[in-house]
């Protein structure tokens, strides 16, 4: 019998969620952040750092400019990949694979409303991943959109910005063990359900 293995919920989001649970309540340093992973139709890929703010049976969603270079990329090729690193004292890394949907209007909008004004007000006036001919311009951008929305309490959610959700079709966990042989987990979807099996680390 596999101890570790069968110590895992059969719900790899279900584990998922324990684990940022567990990486939370050690202290890690901004623990809901992920490597994002995209690629362009042609196949060039690109990673950054995202933060996930929602987890549940449905997926992971984090939320952006829709017209910043990966809501474009996940727009024309919505595969996507996460991956989770969690450092001492956890020494864990969970790596998801899927496909990227936006969330619901409403949705996004309920998480926009719990962003400070100061980055409600960030989301309208920066053009996301879009040359600038300098700080100075970014800067006359809020200061615009400071002035249209003053006196504005409830600032409006942006058109071109919300979530996506990546809806996973694997995901692996992985724990990091004495003379490099961790342990790793993959599970797949199958018929609406989830399989698993151990992988050599």
């Amino acid at each position: 019998m596999d101890s570790w293995l069968e110590s895992l919920d059969r719900d790899p989001l279900a584990e998922l969620g324990r684990w940022l649970v567990e990486a939370r309540d050690a202290g890690l340093h901004e623990p809901d952040a992920a490597a994002l992973a995209t690629a362009a139709p042609t196949g060039e890929p690109s990673v950054r750092m995202v933060l996930v703010r929602g987890l549940d049976d449905r997926g992971l969603a984090f939320y952006t400019n829709y017209e910043s270079r990966k809501g474009g990329e996940l727009a024309r090729n919505p595969r996507a990949a996460l991956a989770f690193n969690w450092g001492p004292p956890l020494r864990r890394q969970a790596r998801i694979e899927g496909v990227a949907e936006r969330v619901a209007a409403d949705e996004s909008l309920a998480y926009f409303r719990t962003r400070d004004r100061a980055s409600r007000l960030g989301a309208w006036a920066s053009p996301q991943s879009r040359p600038l001919a300098g700080r100075d311009e970014l800067d006359a951008r809020y200061a615009e959109v400071e002035a249209r929305f003053v006196g504005v309490e409830d600032v409006p959610l942006p058109p071109f910005w919300g979530g996506f959700r990546v809806v996973p079709q694997a995901i692996e966990l992985w724990q990091n063990r004495p003379s490099r042989l961790h342990d790793r987990a993959r599970y797949e979807r199958d018929d609406g359900g989830w399989s698993r099996v151990r992988l050599a680390p």
